[in-house]
């Protein structure tokens, strides 16, 4: 039990702002933080440490987030920058396909760039504090964000090329 304590205190902030960081709420950050570290608990003894525990716990609390959001019936806060009121709904459903095509993109895209994307994207962490998740240099992180983003966009054009 005191090993659980210590990956609380050491990892609580990080898991709170990556979560706040997806949610954009201070209360809904609180509330998918306590349940991921109460999973992470019942699930320590599973725990293979294959990879670095805050990128465990940071996993934990995307998949906590993403089935409180189909639980509650909202939208991705990925998808809510996409709907802007003055945009015609032909501009919403073109930036809505496009979102789409980046989620399916980023989802079959390769480790480590998509963990580090993600964590630099929606949990908002500095190139120094990624590349200490992964036992790195924040260069590293930075290099391989970039690299990420490129092989994104590169992939969305040729994706946007076919369909031209």
């Amino acid at each position: 039990m005191a090993e659980f304590e210590k990956i609380y205190q050491d990892y609580f902030k990080d898991v709170f702002l990556y979560v706040k960081g997806l949610s954009e709420n201070d209360s809904i950050a609180e509330e998918i933080t306590s349940e991921t570290f109460f999973k992470a608990m019942s699930a320590l003894d599973r725990f293979k440490g294959t990879c670095d525990v805050r990128v465990w716990l940071c996993q934990i609390a995307k998949n906590s987030y993403y089935s409180y959001l189909r639980k509650h019936g909202r939208q991705t806060d990925s998808d809510k920058f996409l709907i802007d009121d003055a945009s015609s709904l032909e501009e919403n459903l073109a930036k809505q396909e496009v979102a789409m095509k980046i989620h399916i993109i980023l989802h079959n895209l390769s480790e480590p760039y998509k963990e580090v994307f993600t964590l630099r994207v929606f949990g908002e962490l500095r190139f120094s504090q990624i590349g200490k998740i992964f036992g790195k240099s924040g260069n590293w992180a930075c290099v391989t964000y970039h690299r990420a983003k490129r092989k994104i966009q590169n992939q969305l054009e040729g994706l946007m090329d076919e369909k031209d």
